[in-house]
């Protein structure tokens, strides 16, 4: 029996557990550096988007800056990051897609949470979705789904100077107006697009379970065969926003700080989301020494 499930105590057999090494750190020390270097910067173009409309945004994500935090990049060696997300990605494809493209119901929506802040899911979030990036048949769109919090603009590190660069999620969901096109980025990473968080709204758990949600999780998993959505989700004991969401998900993938989650909150959460018949656990945070190189102990 592994750590997690000893963790969690006794797992549904439909629920899995990603197997990772619990003595490799999956997390660097990169929230002082995200502080000091603000260094992306963003563009505007002309294009055709995936509507076949014109305007889509794009935005650069620098890659050098992901390197020197030690995530996931498109172009790395094989680094022992990039081989545990190897390692992650693959059931979760494999599931979302199944044999012969019939996979589960939204399997290619796949929300990363944890039960509460600071366990690492924005990292995880974003080293998968750019970890499948790199697969030759797949693109990937990363929904910032944390409206209370958002936090992928900040690991990616985006600037806009362009309001309209900051449409996102709840503006979709308030506007019957506005098309998801309009409010998807592209990005320097050809296979993956961007979906901001959005305004602010204090209806957020009404409007993430309303039927315009839905409509618009069917369409984003629908409009492209290919495509898995990742979402990073709010913490499932702090708000009502991540329990509405996930009930909306093919599979949920939960983060688990190493040494702090405790076996309660693991019990909770699971008790949750329970009815979501994918869940999959990261061991994260996990702090030792690999193959002589420390790799830090945790990102904030």
């Amino acid at each position: 029996m592994s750590i997690i499930e000893k963790a969690a105590g006794r797992l549904d057999p439909n629920k899995s557990v990603v197997h990772r090494p619990v003595d490799t750190p999956l997390a660097l020390p990169v929230e002082a550096i995200i502080e000091q270097e603000i260094v992306a910067k963003t563009q505007k173009k002309v294009v055709s988007n995936d509507a076949g409309r014109l305007n889509t945004k794009k935005v650069e994500i620098n890659i050098e800056q992901l390197h020197r935090l030690g995530m996931v990049t498109p172009d790395a060696a094989r680094t022992s990051i990039a081989e545990e997300f190897r390692l992650i990605k693959r059931p979760l494809i494999e599931k979302a897609f199944g044999q012969k493209g019939k996979g589960i119901k939204h399997g290619n929506l796949i929300m990363v949470a944890s039960s509460l802040p600071g366990e690492g899911k924005t990292f995880c979030a974003v080293n998968l979705a750019i970890s499948i990036a790199m697969e030759l048949d797949h693109t990937v769109l990363l929904v910032d789904a944390d409206v209370a919090r958002p936090s992928v603009p900040r690991y990616l590190q985006l600037h806009s100077d362009n309001e309209s660069s900051e449409v996102g999620l709840m503006d979709v969901l308030l506007d019957d107006k506005l098309d998801l096109a309009d409010a998807i980025l592209r990005t320097n990473i050809d296979t993956l697009s961007l979906l901001r968080a959005g305004r602010s709204h204090h209806r957020a758990t009404e409007l993430l379970a309303s039927q315009n949600m839905s409509a618009l999780l069917d369409e984003i998993a629908n409009r492209y065969p290919d495509r898995i959505v990742i979402f990073d989700s709010p913490p499932l004991l702090l708000t009502t926003e991540a329990r509405v969401l996930a009930s909306q998900m093919g599979q949920i993938v939960l983060v688990v700080e190493a040494e702090a989650t405790t076996q309660h909150a693991v019990k909770e959460v699971l008790r949750q989301i329970k009815s979501c018949p994918n869940i999959n656990l990261i061991y994260n945070k996990a702090k030792t020494l690999s193959n002589g190189d420390y790799y830090g102990r945790y990102y904030g």
